[in-house]
């Protein structure tokens, strides 16, 4: 039997360039994987819908895993993805969210030195936030493994959606508590978009870029779908 179709589903904007980026992200994983057949879905805003396109390969009758390009659990993953995998029994598998992971941090470690983020700079770790509480215990992990990589500097978790503090609180925070202290925002975020555009307003002396396109993230993506192809019937 073929290996099971990898749905690379993205949440969806409405960013003509945030929309590139995915689109970069999913030829990434084709290009890493010759053969496998790599779909894309989104969860929001953006069509094909995850659930449409469990249906049309579920027509098909064949294998797939759902691989969520978001970096945390939360209702997309659990609500939308979750029920288009469960239409589908024996046939359709999710696999995890691309975080947290400890390969992450390679990522956000590139991207802080693209910026010129300094050892000394505090940081605050902004991601989109979710009414989850899972979700936002898995940035706070994140944030503080990165504090830990870069040897106990100052990483804050902030939202730019649903969560406490928000990017542009935190960073008045930390100019408040350490005077002087450069301040760098590391987006915990995959591509161009709303969020991205908001924190980029949040008072920080320098933003990074979207963690999107990367290497890592690819090779990630490709173990989340392994790891949940395992247990797909006939595989």
């Amino acid at each position: 039997m073929s290996a099971p179709v990898l749905v690379a589903c993205s949440h969806g904007t409405r960013s003509p360039a945030g929309r590139e980026v995915i689109e970069q992200f999913r030829a990434d994983l084709a290009r890493a994987r010759p053969g496998l057949r790599v779909e894309a879905a989104h969860v929001d805003v953006q069509e094909p819908f995850v659930a449409d396109v469990v249906d049309r390969l579920k027509a098909e009758d064949v294998p797939l895993v759902v691989v969520p390009l978001l970096l945390s659990t939360g209702f997309h993953v659990k609500t939308d993805i979750g029920n288009a995998v469960a239409s589908a029994p024996g046939l359709a598998r999710a696999a995890a969210p691309l975080g947290p992971d400890p390969r992450l941090l390679e990522v956000l470690h590139d991207r802080l030195a693209e910026a010129g983020a300094a050892p000394g700079d505090a940081i605050v770790l902004a991601a989109a936030g979710s009414s989850d509480p899972a979700a936002l215990r898995a940035v706070e992990e994140t944030a503080a493994a990165l504090s830990r990589s870069r040897e106990g500097a100052l990483v804050v978790p902030a939202y730019a959606a649903a969560g406490s503090p928000t990017v542009a609180d935190a960073v008045a925070r930390l100019r408040e508590e350490h005077p002087g202290t450069p301040v760098t925002i590391a987006g915990y975020l995959l591509a161009p978009g709303q969020f991205v555009s908001k924190i980029e307003t949040a008072g920080a002396d320098r933003v990074t870029a979207p963690m999107a396109p990367h290497p890592v993230l690819a090779e990630l993506a490709l173990s989340r779908y392994d790891a949940a192809a395992a247990g797909l019937r006939g595989v």
